[in-house]
């Protein structure tokens, strides 16, 4: 007896552990959304972590993503780019590539936190979760803790918060491109003509 009452006992608090490490929206009800976190995008991002507020421009492919900060000014300029095919994170400033500054290195343990969950979400044809007010929000677990990742009325990214790290992103006007995130405008490049000087006279 005391056998099972010591079971149980894990049991429940395994189950209760779960549930707390799981965040919730809270307020809307059950939804779904077509899936378009697999696809090329970019977005204009507001990024707070605790007392620290970053923005810059986000954007993604297969093969890479790529943050391009506009402020702090300890920031400004910096460019990661996160490569999905080794793994790695390379930092670079008017061209120059170099290690990930110490000042840059929070933000990149935030977003390396957003492209596992926007991987982990790809996945599925389509996105399932709680929807309130336009918005459709998943929930879920990294090994760095829970997450809510957020998609707009047209299935692209909108929000992604993890309330034990203090992390909040907010992405505007989002919008998906076939383009690669070193490009992430889909306007053509114009390239200027050389320059031809006219013929002496003779």
């Amino acid at each position: 007896m005391k056998r099972l009452m010591v079971s149980l006992f894990a049991l429940v608090t395994a189950v209760l552990l779960t549930a707390c490490s799981v965040p919730s929206a809270g307020g809307g009800s059950s939804g779904s959304r077509e899936n378009h976190l697999g696809e090329p995008f970019e977005a204009s991002m507001t990024l707070t972590l605790d007392r620290l507020e970053a923005q810059g421009k986000l954007s993604g492919n297969e093969d890479s993503w790529q943050a391009e900060f506009e402020s702090p000014n300890t920031l400004s300029g910096v460019v990661l780019t996160f490569s999905n095919t080794d793994g790695t994170v390379t930092a670079s400033y008017k061209g120059l590539t170099f290690s990930v500054p110490k000042s840059a290195l929070p933000v990149k343990a935030m977003l390396l936190n957003l492209i596992a969950a926007a991987g982990e979400n790809s996945r599925n044809e389509m996105l399932s979760g709680e929807e309130k007010d336009g918005i459709l929000t998943v929930s879920g677990t990294l090994d760095s803790g829970g997450y809510l990742l957020s998609v707009d009325s047209s299935g692209l990214l909108s929000r992604f918060e993890m309330p034990d790290s203090k992390l909040t992103i907010v992405f505007t006007d989002t919008r998906l491109t076939g383009s690669s995130p070193a490009l992430p405008s889909s306007e053509p490049v114009t390239v200027p003509a050389t320059f031809s000087p006219p013929p002496a006279a003779a």
